[in-house]
């Protein structure tokens, strides 16, 4: 189990790093929209709509890579100071309840607006460039299947963590500023 755990969370991660890059993607070209903007007086019609998918594709695709880094944002006010078992308990109800009805939502209607949009050959609106939309659009239904995915290595961590009352550790990718930091505080090696 903890070999299946580990593999999904290893893919969670590569796609999250790979999807990473459209952070550079997006620097680059608001850099490059403001000088030829500001400097040069020769705005372009394609950056805006460039920027807005490398946005959502880095949203859309972060989002199973946050889940299995454990970074996504989390209501554990009162949890935390609960025993692991319980927290699993609460885990894992809520994964059922809540996380995978919406992801198999995102996943069918995401997988509807897609073929839609891929029928339709559809292109954006928002600009005179009319940029092709119908890949990014693919991305709503893929997320989805990635978050599923995630989501039922997360149920089977909440499994072991209420079997044995401790949490399985997660692969490591990447530290928080804040880690680094107490590290260099305690003296300790991080």
């Amino acid at each position: 189990m903890i070999s299946i755990i580990h593999a999904i969370e290893q893919l969670s991660i590569w796609v999250g790093r790979a999807f990473g890059w459209c952070i550079l993607i997006l620097t680059l070209s608001v850099a490059y929209e403001v000088f030829v903007r500001y400097v040069l007086n020769a705005p372009t019609v394609w950056v805006f709509d460039m920027m807005v998918q490398m946005y959502g594709a880095l949203f859309l695709m972060a989002g199973p890579y946050a889940l299995a880094q454990d970074t996504h944002v989390r209501a554990d006010v009162f949890t935390r100071f609960l025993s692991a078992r319980w927290q699993a308990r609460i885990d894992f109800v809520l994964y059922i309840v809540f996380f995978f009805p919406g992801m198999f939502a995102l996943v069918w209607y995401g997988w509807e607006i897609a073929m839609d949009s891929w029928r339709y050959k559809e292109v954006s609106w928002n600009s005179p460039a009319r940029i092709q939309i119908y890949y990014f659009k693919t991305l709503i239904p893929v997320a989805g299947g990635l978050f599923i995915l995630q989501g039922v290595a997360e149920c089977m961590r909440c499994y072991l963590a209420i079997k044995t009352n401790r949490w399985l550790p997660r692969l490591e990718d990447a530290r928080g500023t804040e880690d680094l930091l107490k590290g260099q505080a305690t003296g300790l090696e991080i």
